[in-house]
């Protein structure tokens, strides 16, 4: 099994990315798991409490069950991945059944920051963008999916996401084997993974 990390800040283009690497590859032979879905279980507080939460820090992510998950998949072994819902702050108490593949991607923007998980990575990727460009997307993003106003938007970003995005985000750069700039002429970036991944599949 290959197993690929790809990380970046928030509004990067992870998904994007992600997304160019499936449509390259055979069907069935790639699994994706995401970082979202491994946030702490909050059911002990209350909204309000939940919203207080700092998302964008390490501690915020379930990084054990993340890494006994990734060990699953790799000793051949299908696994259950948490539901997270955006607009409760919280897991939804459902699972989704994820069986192993040749190639699992594992995408988050603080996967890197993780050494146990970090180890198991045969192949890291950041995604690069623009500081702006990702302000734009995460405001188009919250507004449109996650039922956030702009001023919670905003606010959250000049209070946490920023600071956090260099403190913890930003530096792991320099643990990537590729770093993809997001933009419309990564597709060289794009055929170096596929290339990568079809060689060792």
């Amino acid at each position: 099994m290959l197993i690929i990390g790809i990380a970046g800040g928030t509004g990067c283009g992870k998904t994007t990315v992600v997304n160019q690497i499936l449509n390259e590859l055979p069907e069935g032979e790639v699994g994706v798991i995401s970082q979202d879905s491994y946030y702490k279980d909050t059911s002990h507080l209350s909204y309000d409490e939940r919203v207080k939460i700092n998302f964008d820090h390490p501690r915020s992510i379930d990084f054990e069950l993340l890494a006994e998950h990734v060990k699953d998949l790799k000793n051949n072994k299908a696994i259950h991945q948490p539901v997270y819902s955006f607009v409760k702050h919280n897991r939804t108490g459902e699972t989704l059944l994820t069986n192993p593949r040749k190639v699992m991607i594992i995408e988050g923007i603080l996967i890197l920051t993780n050494p146990e998980l970090r180890d198991m990575f045969d192949i890291k990727i950041f995604v690069h963008a623009d500081s702006d460009e990702r302000l734009i997307r995460r405001l188009k993003r919250d507004i449109s999916e996650r039922g956030r106003d702009l001023d919670e938007v905003l606010n959250r970003y000049q209070t946490t996401l920023k600071p956090m995005h260099n403190q913890f985000i930003e530096p792991m750069k320099e643990y990537a084997d590729i770093i993809i700039p997001n933009n419309k002429h990564n597709t060289v970036a794009i055929d170096i993974v596929k290339t990568i991944i079809t060689e060792k599949l």
